[in-house]
């Protein structure tokens, strides 16, 4: 397999002028969750002259791009999303979005560019793999579900015996990966409440029941479950992001509608919380004189990586950046990730590709109008990326041989 790997980073390091122009083209063209129709035909034409079956989905612009070295063997899978923010950017880089408040805030651009070059190089060396490589393009990693249920829906794990994907990182410098045992990223749920009191003159409020102050209660008694009735040892987070409600300065609101989010790295605690937010909306809207509506929508679980492959990340991550590049994470963050969902059915992992270089301006946090990617970072992704896959392979490989 060293041969192999020797052949796939030569063709990654020559290809990454091809690599830039792609990712360049997609934060040009961004697009919204369920709309990366440009995306899916920039991918599928150019995978198709390198030789891979391509999947396409009616209801969905995902895409599955197979290299098939023997229909009776297994795949090693790939997966990179594809989908843009509705931020203005404020970059003004030469190649910065096109479409006015739609931007690539968060690397997906990146991430599809990396799946592409590094397809593009196991494809220089199909008639020398072992085993098949699939390459997973998602779209709407960023809405609330996250495209990656569809696409397992649609069969995009079919056959697949392992799976790696990663994102950029602006908190890790251009050289540097991140790796995490276990529990990586939480588990990302939203809420709605709704408060129905009874309107009044604002001059006579004993004659109403004001949502508002209704409303302002039940966020105080929220933002306590954490602090009080969570063990500090279980990370956890409610968010309250919206709240609307009134219509004058002297009317009380009769309605207040506010939504939300709960992150946990806990499932023990993540279907607990539920349950302690309506009591606290109960409590206090009867005390009150008011009614609520609750909704509670779990999304996204824990991405938890599987060991085994995390030793393989590391592993091939070392020899390509040396062993100080390579950075435990150890705690957990409260961001979410549909990575997640094709991790609860293959064994696989998630990375962190470090893109900050602070004299290139691309430290800026994700989901800021001003986030950029050292590109220099692309060919280290791609790297990483194909190493695990080949060590997944030789591993399948020894193993068949001794079956």
């Amino acid at each position: 397999m060293k041969e192999i790997e020797t052949k796939i980073f030569s063709t990654i390091d020559a290809l990454k002028d091809k690599v830039i122009h792609v990712r360049r083209d997609i934060h040009r063209h961004p697009e919204l969750s369920g709309h990366e129709e440009h995306t899916k035909y920039l991918i599928k034409g150019i995978l198709e002259i390198e030789g891979y079956e391509i999947k396409e989905f009616e209801d969905h612009h995902g895409l599955v791009a197979d290299l098939v070295v023997d229909e009776s063997k297994p795949f090693v899978a790939i997966r990179a999303d594809m989908d843009a923010l509705p931020i203005q950017e404020q970059t003004s880089k030469p190649y910065a979005s096109e479409v006015p408040g739609v931007m690539h805030a968060c690397g997906h651009d990146a991430h599809t560019a990396i799946g592409v070059g590094t397809a593009i190089a196991f494809a220089s060396v199909k008639e020398q793999l072992p085993m098949n490589v699939r390459f997973i393009f998602q779209p709407s990693e960023e809405s609330q579900q996250g495209g990656s249920e569809e696409l397992i829906r649609d069969g995009a794990l079919e056959n697949v015996i392992a799976i790696f994907g990663l994102h950029v990182y602006p908190y890790l410098q251009t050289g540097q990966i991140g790796y995490k045992y276990g529990v990586m990223m939480a588990s990302a749920d939203v809420f709605e409440i709704e408060i129905f009191g009874k309107s009044a003159h604002g001059a006579r409020p004993h004659e109403g029941v004001d949502a508002i102050l209704v409303a302002a209660m039940c966020v105080n008694s929220l933002n306590h479950i954490i602090s009080r009735r969570i063990d500090p040892l279980h990370p956890a987070v409610i968010s309250l992001g919206t709240i609307e409600g009134g219509t004058a300065p002297n009317i009380i609101c009769d309605h207040v509608k506010l939504t939300g989010t709960v992150r946990t790295v806990n499932e023990k605690v993540r279907k607990s919380i539920p349950e302690m937010m309506e009591d606290s909306l109960k409590g206090i809207t009867h005390s009150m004189g008011a009614k609520y509506d609750f909704h509670y929508n779990f999304g996204n679980p824990e991405l938890i990586n599987d060991d085994h492959m995390v030793d393989i990340l590391i592993k091939v991550a070392k020899k390509i950046i040396g062993e100080k590049n390579v950075i435990d994470l150890k705690d957990p963050v409260m961001g979410g990730e549909d990575f997640s969902r094709y991790l609860q059915i293959v064994p696989g992992a998630f990375f962190r590709l470090g893109v900050c270089n602070p004299k290139k301006g691309t430290c800026a946090p994700q989901h800021h109008p001003k986030f950029d990617v050292d590109e220099d970072a692309l060919p280290i992704g791609m790297k990483i990326l194909a190493g695990a896959a080949l060590e997944v392979m030789d591993e399948w490989r020894k193993n068949s041989h001794t079956k």
